[in-house]
């Protein structure tokens, strides 16, 4: 009996509210509020026909910014202050609710649709204000506009149970009930309330209201076709219906509350289990057949044993049930607040909607799809809208069972409830990117950083689907991009990086990488990443007998630049081991050894005045040297003017190429760890070779 939750749950609802007879005309229409209207389509109809979209799109999809847009646009000027203020920044709740105080006072019409459309578009599970606007459309006499306010507002929020009883409630005050089609109008809405929210474990309300109004219309057996479906649903006050229940069935023959072939059924069993035994003309007895002819009625014994057999076979429904509630008893008790609020959950509440799925997912794998999982997920995600870790599980939960249901979680996620969420957007385009789906994957990137500009991992993400595609001129494009519209000079600094990695990896051109990096370079010669970066390219891509000249034109390059202290000392130290393992002139090698040598000099005073105290310090503030570690990521260490430690090298900057050839010239530290017993000494020693110039 379990219903499976989805968009066509509405479709009754939608097809059921149109400009038909029993329904109050606007009283701005001059029409008769309270008599019948001709037949033919109504403002609603477009709602209605919304409503009936396609899965994956057309429910959740609509929005509400055209709602409204009619008559006057000549809107108060206090309104235009605070209209004004919630789109300097739509992300402040306080300023939404300001400018909604401000119009419920007012009472402008045209101002109040404005504000909220705009508001329930960006916030659909705030009942309350859906409920308001109902009211101020209902006072002022435009009832199919509250009509299609609340038709729009089941569309975005299917699982409200308080907007499903306030629409039900409002369609019997507003249908002239003496037409019949304003009773099947109510009972379908009633049918399509409970389909989409009827399987809520506190939708008990909502049930009673149906049974209630069957009972009102003279029609018991409806009645109990309602109890028939809650019996079997797990709810919070499942003990009540089947007590309402078996009030029902004691207070009605059972032929007045079973359907013929049930009831037919029921009879046969009980006359089978205890035939009626009847006087005989003749003396003895005679044994009536089961059953009874068309015209005959059950004695009072009958009629009581067939409720008896009535209420035992839900009795075994009811207790089944029982089972299903006490499972979901302790997770539903921790739920404190299941209504939507800006205001953070804390983290107990979030561990026990995750519990709580896990344990739906979990029960509904072992007994086949029903539905209920997904009927959670809804739920959990009025609560936590504002989480991108629910609406990625939902997801992919959802990407387990279909596409189409998947692209639907993410397209609600990024396009109402977290427009400005990257980590949702980029889930989403990596989800279309994996099933071919380029075109709304591009769509989906560029939709985000047209929202949020200035992220660098959307924009990477744009450049590697790109990539993929095979599309090399586009990445390379849209790096370059990148590289020109970089305020900061730290942004301007990685995408540089990026692109020249992308020309150098990927596309295979050293020249062009090596004039992004010397370009970058002009810009922002102290980026000592850049050095690094070029440095990298240059040892990893030259050929054997050529690497001489471009890599110490590079070192040299850089130790000329104001770079930190370290930076420097370690590219000077490169610089030395390089010449001592390719270089092909001594002048060379001993100029910068003579060059390395003041460099260790100049820092070895500094460090000797900080320990003396001689340089003034901010009070509180560490001495440079003592920090533990520089932007470089460089331990500072003691420095010795005869045995030089290497620190070890930040990690390359051009995808790790450079590993094995750095390794190759850190000897010094290698060596004198594993041969100074021996009486080996550091390579860079000259003085016992060359006297110091």
């Amino acid at each position: 009996m379990e219903a499976e939750y989805s968009d066509a749950n509405l479709n009754g609802a939608a097809e059921g509210i149109r400009s038909e007879p029993g329904i109050e005309q606007d009283e701005a229409s001059g029409d008769d509020v309270t008599g019948s209207v001709e037949e033919g389509p109504a403002p609603a109809e477009e709602s209605a026909a919304t409503a009936t979209g396609s899965e994956g799109g057309g429910l959740y999809s609509a929005g509400l910014e055209d709602y409204g847009e009619e008559e006057d646009q000549d809107y108060p000027r206090e309104f235009e202050k605070f209209w004004k203020l919630t789109q300097e920044s739509p992300v402040d709740f306080s300023a939404w609710t300001s400018l909604l105080q401000y119009i419920e006072q007012e009472g402008h019409m045209c101002a109040a649709r404005k504000a909220l459309g705009a508001f329930l578009s960006r916030y659909p599970y705030c009942y309350g204000y859906w409920k308001k606007w109902v009211d101020m459309e209902r006072r002022s006499g435009f009832i199919n506009k509250a009509v299609q306010v609340c038709l729009r507002g089941l569309q975005l929020f299917p699982l409200s149970l308080d907007l499903w009883i306030h629409y039900l409630s409002f369609l019997q005050e507003t249908l002239n009930m003496n037409l019949p089609q304003s009773a099947l109008r109510i009972r379908e809405a009633f049918r399509s309330a409970v389909d989409a929210a009827g399987w809520d474990f506190r939708s008990d309300r909502l049930w009673e209201m149906y049974a209630d109004w069957e009972r009102d219309q003279g029609d018991p057996r409806a009645a109990t076709a309602v109890y028939d479906r809650v019996l079997s649903i797990p709810t919070q006050l499942y003990q009540q219906h089947f007590h309402r229940f078996k009030e029902l069935v004691s207070s009605h023959s059972p032929r007045e509350i079973l359907s013929a072939e049930e009831f037919l059924r029921l009879r046969s069993e009980v006359m089978q289990g205890c035939a009626a035994v009847t006087p005989d003309p003749d003396g003895g007895s005679e044994v009536s057949p089961p059953g009874l002819t068309p015209g005959e009625r059950e004695t009072d014994e009958h009629e009581q044993k067939i409720r008896e057999l009535l209420v035992a076979r839900r009795q075994q429904v009811y207790e089944s049930n029982e089972l299903e509630v006490s499972k979901r008893w302790s997770f539903e008790e921790a739920i404190k607040r299941p209504y939507f609020h800006v205001k953070p959950l804390d983290r107990a509440q979030l561990r026990n909607w995750h519990s709580y799925l896990d344990f739906e997912v979990g029960a509904e794998a072992g007994a086949g799809p029903g539905g209920r999982a997904e009927l959670l997920f809804e739920r959990c995600l009025v609560a936590c809208a504002l989480y991108e870790e629910f609406w990625s599980k939902y997801a992919k939960f959802q990407a387990q069972r279909s596409v189409d249901r998947a692209r639907n979680v993410f397209k609600r996620a990024c396009e109402i409830h977290l427009p400005r969420k990257p980590s949702m957007h980029l889930l989403w385009a990596a989800f279309e990117a994996a099933r071919g789906n380029l075109k709304e994957a591009r769509r989906v990137l560029e939709a985000l950083e047209q929202s949020v500009p200035g992220l660098a991992m959307v924009r990477l993400r744009r450049a590697s689907v790109e990539r993929r595609a095979g599309n090399l001129e586009g990445a390379e494009s849209l790096l370059r991009e990148a590289v020109l519209q970089s305020q900061a000079a730290p942004l301007r600094s990685f995408y540089s990086i990026k692109l020249a990695r992308q020309l150098l990896r990927v596309q295979r051109d050293r020249g062009k990488a090596r004039r992004v990096l010397q370009d970058a370079i002009d810009r922002d010669p102290t980026d000592s990443k850049l050095h690094l970066a070029l440095l990298d390219l240059e040892l990893s891509t030259a050929e054997p007998g050529q690497s001489e000249g471009p890599v110490l034109q590079c070192l040299s390059r850089a130790l000329s630049c104001s770079l930190p202290p370290q930076t420097r000392l370690l590219l000077s130290r490169q610089r030395l081991e390089f010449q001592q393992d390719f270089g092909s002139s001594v002048q060379s090698l001993l100029t910068a050894y003579d060059e390395h040598q003041n460099l260790l000099n100049e820092t070895a005073s500094v460090k000797r005045r900080l320990e003396n105290g001689d340089c003034e310090e901010e009070e509180g503030e560490e001495p440079e040297e003592k920090k533990v570690k520089s932007e470089d990521g460089l331990v500072a260490t003691p420095i010795d003017h005869t045995t030089v430690s290497m620190p070890t090298p930040p990690a390359p900057l051009m995808g790790g190429d450079l590993n094995s050839s750095q390794a190759a010239y850190n000897y010094g530290a290698w060596y004198q760890q594993q041969y100074g017993a021996y009486g080996y000494q550091s390579p860079w020693n000259y003085n016992q070779y060359y006297p110091p110039s």
